[in-house]
């Protein structure tokens, strides 16, 4: 689904004309890529959270840039690291009838035997780069965990044929992996006998002579 998003043209400034953007409730980006300059550009906050936050980062936009209609796919957000607010986004305009490149989280469904086991769950990458139509991105790529079991893991190679869209990582690329269950510590009976050495006594004494 295409989102269309209003923006307007602006000046390449100095840092205080972003800040003042950002406080009048605008965030700044740039659009670049098919059939056009790099063009700097303001986009209006509340309508670009409300559109996040609905149907996430890789979707296919639809920018209006003062008239002029542009699909665009998200290629950064930069936030704020302290309040988390967006301080600037990347476009990049796209031909829609060309494949491209894009990032899409992995979504794990599926009851792990291994994790019934007690085994762990882990997931050590948790997006895949594939190549695909504008029209047919998805919002997330689900794999199966129900057969990984304890010590083993799932791999694109296991995977990649389920999706009609090329994977573009190795077959060896981790998706799912199950740890086991941390060994108990099972402490030794280390207990040191503290009982002193009985020894005999006699009422002699062997170093002095004997008369």
């Amino acid at each position: 689904m295409n989102m269309v998003l209003t923006a307007n043209k602006r000046q390449k400034g100095r840092h205080s004309s972003l800040t003042e953007l950002r406080l009048n409730g605008a965030i700044p980006g740039v659009v670049y890529g098919f059939q056009m300059e790099p063009t700097a550009i303001t986009l209006d906050a509340r309508a670009f959270a409300k559109i996040l936050a609905a149907h996430g980062t890789k979707s296919v936009f639809q920018l209006d840039v003062e008239g002029q209609r542009i699909n665009a796919v998200l290629t950064e957000v930069q936030r704020c690291a302290l309040k988390g607010n967006v301080k600037h986004v990347d476009f990049k305009s796209i031909n829609m009838s060309q494949e491209l490149e894009v990032d899409i989280p992995v979504t794990v469904i599926g009851d792990a035997v291994g994790v019934a086991e007690g085994g762990f769950l882990l997931q050590p990458n948790r997006e895949v780069r594939i190549k695909v139509k504008p029209t047919e991105i998805p919002e997330t790529i689900e794999i199966d965990a129900t057969n990984v079991a304890i010590g083993t893991s799932l791999y694109v190679g296991d995977i990649r044929q389920q999706f009609p869209f090329e994977i573009l990582h190795e077959d060896d690329y981790t998706l799912v992996t199950i740890t086991p269950p941390a060994a108990e510590n099972v402490q030794e009976d280390d207990t040191v006998d503290d009982t002193p050495e009985v020894i005999e006594a006699t009422g002699q004494n062997t170093d002095e002579p004997r008369g």
